[in-house]
């Protein structure tokens, strides 16, 4: 039997803090793998070994309750190493966390759901210790101008145009990643958009490293950051059938195909532990 892992995947879980100054919102997607021992649930049967996933789940409920939600990292931290320190069976658990935003409408009891952005956690905690990733998805930030792109290869394929001047736009994945402390998400978040904003860009790749060095400037524990960035392309309609011209105002946004550009930002002169990964 090679690796193998198990657990209770995406328990959905909502905490309401109620307080005389209005309720406040918590909303989470938790997912729990366990690794350790347990070659014999898949060779005979044999689950003395298995905590099972029902429970794994129930602990996630119970560990809300009891010891509230400060914090993603905070939270996963908290069940991985409960989950390894209480089954001897278990040598690692892998907790990955996702948080939706709600933005409060009336300082009371009203929300609203905050667009597709998502906050992430990931912890891993065993033998090498404990590993915490933390990022957010689905950040859409656009631009409509500061943007070039020009100076590349052209080949008997190549049909795109040079342009000095268009709409930048993509849907930021990043993760970043400390050896000690747990870095603030808002500032790591705050220095994703502000780079994004500031840096006149003559490529996404570009963008991309001014984007994960900010984060690095601001968040002095952070060691690396990975960014994933779709160009979401926007291109300029042709209206001159129409007799019309088009002073870059009107666009089509495609949705795919588009360019991924992808990176990792570290900081310079600082070893950076190998990360675990769970992979087959």
């Amino acid at each position: 039997m090679g690796p193998n892992q198990y657990g209770k995947a995406e328990t959905r879980l909502v905490r309401v803090e109620r307080g005389p100054a209005g309720d406040r919102i918590t909303d989470l997607n938790v997912s729990v793998a366990l690794r350790g021992d347990l070659a014999a649930s898949h060779l005979t049967g044999d689950n003395a070994g298995v905590l099972p996933t029902d429970t794994q789940k129930n602990t996630v409920y119970a560990f809300a309750r009891e010891f509230g939600i400060d914090g993603i990292e905070a939270f996963a931290e908290r069940l991985a190493e409960h989950f390894v320190a209480s089954q001897p069976s278990i040598h690692e658990a892998r907790v990955s966390i996702q948080q939706y935003p709600w933005q409060d409408v009336d300082g009371a009891h009203t929300f609203r759901r905050d667009g597709s952005e998502v906050r992430t956690a990931t912890v891993h905690h065993g033998h090498y210790g404990t590993q915490t990733v933390s990022g957010v998805t689905g950040l859409v930030l656009l631009k409509t101008t500061d943007s070039e792109f020009h100076g590349f290869v052209q080949d008997r394929y190549t049909t795109l145009p040079e342009t000095r001047d268009r709409i930048l736009a993509t849907s930021v994945d990043a993760t970043w990643r400390a050896v000690q402390g747990r870095p603030d998400p808002a500032a790591a978040r705050a220095a994703l958009v502000e780079a994004f904003a500031d840096t006149y860009s003559l490529a996404l790749q570009q963008t991309l490293f001014a984007m994960g060095s900010r984060v690095l400037q601001r968040c002095p524990e952070v060691l690396e950051v990975r960014l994933s960035l779709p160009n979401r392309h926007h291109f300029l309609v042709d209206l001159a059938p129409f007799g019309l011209d088009n002073p870059n105002e009107v666009y089509f946004a495609a949705d795919r195909p588009y360019g991924l550009i992808e990176g990792v930002v570290r900081r310079d002169g600082v070893a950076i532990p190998e990360e675990v990964a769970w992979t087959f």
